[in-house]
């Protein structure tokens, strides 16, 4: 394969008394001529070499027909109003709806996609006024993690004149009037690669100019923190959220709004743990934490004595990992992680049990938000072969209702699901998900994707794509690694891969693909594997290090050169995990596993390195600089491709036209690499 020429320059660090080379630092640019044309050569390449394979158009036909069925997302309720997003099928953004109740014909409020002629600006976050005359509504541009906030008049469908742009990392919280709200943003930043610092908390009045905002709460002292508020439904406090980076740890600082004069007292100021307010009566305030607790724990704080010897632990810790809780009226909910699938139990506000919420399977919830004095929720479930369905829940009689269900033509009952336990490093036990097809055989001959994340607290749960669900169609098994660094076990599960102690989700990962081989499943040359943002690191450090353990990788929007990642945008925030090459001890960890620094020379397997060139989190740099350097080490005639969309950012607010684009293309690659021969349904 003829690749496009990728210059090594001369570009030599010298970090701690190390000389590391940098050929491809040019490429960091992302505006620059020789970055755009390497661009389109590198698409004109990849173009063609997809293009030319024979079930690439029958994917992509069967992911249009499957994508095309109405769904929901999960709904609000304020002021007896409900609000909603819908789509009808192959819209390319979610429409924002509001009905006056579930039974009523929904009303369009928003539609984002008249905002663009290509679909690529999207409804990113909204947030009704508490009385529900009013809607705060962000919109993204390109996939970009930047947000323009506007107000729109629920009864009128008119927005006010005002918009709030260079808003980012945080949703908002509406005054107790509903006449104004308080928002975090950024200074204007001066170039696409700036790193982002020095958030700023301020509260916009409607109808005045937002550069007129006063600022509540800053800290140029402290240029990492970030704001996220939240105000009491008694409306007497503004409880700030203020987050360094990823960890997962935070402080609490409360502005008592009765007062004018008041001023932000600190309430939870250690960076300790994390503190998730969950609501407040009277001079109490309720928190979910993992102070004392490595799974979790429901604790009160009286702010009048808020000492820490003071607390009252209210729901301990269980075996399970607590994942979120709400509190409504006399329940309070708990969502936990049972082996990476949803359980909800009920409690009073003091800790009595009350039982469990009964679930449609072993799945996925995602909701139970809302006002403390409204008896009725909403939340989603879903699994692997399950759309998400989305309910209603009357708290009160723990009682839930089916608001909307999707219909597809996808028959889930051709396949299972199974959750296995394989062995790691030093004899870790490592659950993993299979999907498959109920009479797949057993012959060591299936073409599986291995997909995994691994860090930043996140679990990897089960849940429905329509990609997996074609994946599924074509004869493949799907498996789903739940790596150290994810946060399906809580604290230590979580801190077991990371800095360090990073080797070990990649000694996970490796020891996932070797389990699927040993055990029947497929052999190395029908073994791919896949993974997006963290998991693109994940994906690209695995396969350096065991090349021939897989027959092709798709690494996706990867943060990819781990000595540079902390210099762009928000990269600094995931020192957390991650570390810099700042501190000597961090740099040798990173070097030993950073993609961009280790392809040598050797036989790689096919690579599909996917990104875009408006992400503005993970910066495409990463993916073209591990592009140019797996295409300058590869000894043998396995492609290296890049696929770069230019019109999307990280990947939530991915049009779905440019969705089924880069799905098609994936698993027309897997098809060609892996060797199947598929028949797809219809």
């Amino acid at each position: 394969m003829r690749y496009p020429e990728s210059p090594r320059g001369d570009v030599v660090d010298t970090l701690h008394g190390t000389e590391v080379a940098d050929p491809y630092r040019w490429l960091e640019d992302p505006d620059a001529p020789e970055t755009r044309a390497w661009i389109a050569a590198q698409n004109e390449l990849t173009r063609g070499y997809l293009e030319a394979i024979p079930e690439r158009e029958a994917i992509r036909a069967r992911l249009t027909t499957l994508w095309n069925h109405e769904r929901w997302g999960l709904p609000a309720k304020r002021g007896g109003r409900w609000f909603f997003t819908r789509n009808d099928g192959l819209q390319d953004q979610e429409v924002l709806c509001v009905a006056d109740d579930l039974d009523a014909d929904a009303q369009v409020l928003l539609d984002p996609n008249q905002l663009s002629e290509d679909g690529t600006v999207a409804l990113a976050n909204w947030m009704p006024s508490g009385d529900g005359r009013l809607v705060a509504w962000a919109t993204s541009d390109g996939g970009s993690d930047w947000r323009t906030w506007r107000v729109r008049d629920v009864q009128t469908g008119e927005d006010l004149p005002e918009a709030i742009r260079w808003s980012k990392f945080s949703t908002i919280a509406w005054a107790p009037d509903d006449r104004g709200f308080y928002y975090a943003d950024y200074p204007p930043p001066t170039g696409p690669e700036q790193l982002v610092e020095n958030q700023r908390l301020r509260l916009h009045r409607l109808g005045t100019s937002p550069d007129d905002d006063p600022v509540v709460y800053a800290r140029p002292d402290h240029p990492a923190w970030g704001f996220q508020p939240q105000v009491t439904e008694d409306g007497t406090t503004l409880v700030i959220d203020i987050w360094e980076g990823s960890a997962r740890r935070n402080r609490v600082y409360l502005l008592d709004l009765t007062r004018p004069d008041a001023e932000v007292t600190p309430l939870l100021d250690a960076f300790d743990a994390y503190y998730i307010p969950l609501g407040k009566r009277d001079r109490t305030l309720w928190f979910g934490t993992n102070q004392g607790a490595a799974r979790g724990r429901i604790i009160r704080i009286d702010l009048d004595t808020p000492d820490r010897a003071q607390w009252t632990e209210v729901v301990p810790e269980a075996p399970e990992t607590l994942s979120r809780a709400a509190l409504f009226g006399e329940v309070l909910l708990v969502e936990y992680l049972r082996d990476a699938h949803s359980v909800v139990r009920r409690y009073t506000p003091a800790g009595a049990s009350l039982g469990e919420v009964d679930l449609p399977g072993l799945g996925t919830t995602v909701g139970f938000e809302g006002r403390s004095d409204d008896p009725e929720t909403a939340y989603v479930y879903t699994d692997f072969v399950t759309p998400p369905t989305v309910f209603v829940y009357d708290t009160a009689r723990d009682q839930s209702t089916l608001f909307r269900r999707p219909t597809l033509d996808f028959d889930g009952d051709r396949f299972t699901t199974e959750q296995v336990l394989y062995e790691s490093a030093y004899g870790t036990r490592i659950p993993m998900f299979l999907v498959h097809r109920r009479d797949a055989p057993h012959d060591g001959d299936q073409p599986v994707l291995l997909y995994g994340y691994g860090g930043f607290n996140l679990p990897l749960t089960p849940g429905f794509k329509v990609a997996n669900a074609v994946w599924l169609e074509l004869g493949g098994v799907l498996a789903v690694a739940n790596l150290r660094g994810g946060g399906e076990y809580g604290r230590t599960w979580h801190e077991g891969g990371i800095l360090d102690r990073k080797q070990n989700v990649f000694d996970d990962f490796a020891a996932a693909a070797r389990w699927l081989v040993d055990q029947g499943w497929t052999r190395p040359e029908r073994l791919a594997i896949q993974g997006r943002s963290n998991g693109g690191l994940l994906v690209a450090a695995t396969l350096l290090q065991h090349p021939d353990l897989f027959g092709a990788a798709l690494p996706g929007v990867g943060v990819l050169d781990m000595l540079r990642y902390h210099r762009f945008t928000i990269g600094c925030a995931w020192a957390s995990d991650y570390g810099t090459a700042e501190d000597p001890e961090q740099f040798e960890t990173l070097l030993a596993y950073s993609p961009v620094h280790n392809a040598v020379p050797t036989a790689y397997p096919p690579t599909l390195i996917v990104t875009a060139d408006h992400d503005d989190r993970v910066v495409p740099a990463h993916s073209y600089k591990f592009a140019a350097a797996m295409q300058h080490a590869q000894r043998s005639d396995a492609p290296i491709l890049i696929r770069v969309e230019t019109r999307a950012g990280h990947g939530a607010l991915t049009p779905t036209s440019l969705r089924i684009a880069e799905t098609t293309d994936e698993w027309a690659f897997l098809c060609r690499t892996l060797q199947m021969t598929p028949e797809l349904p219809g």
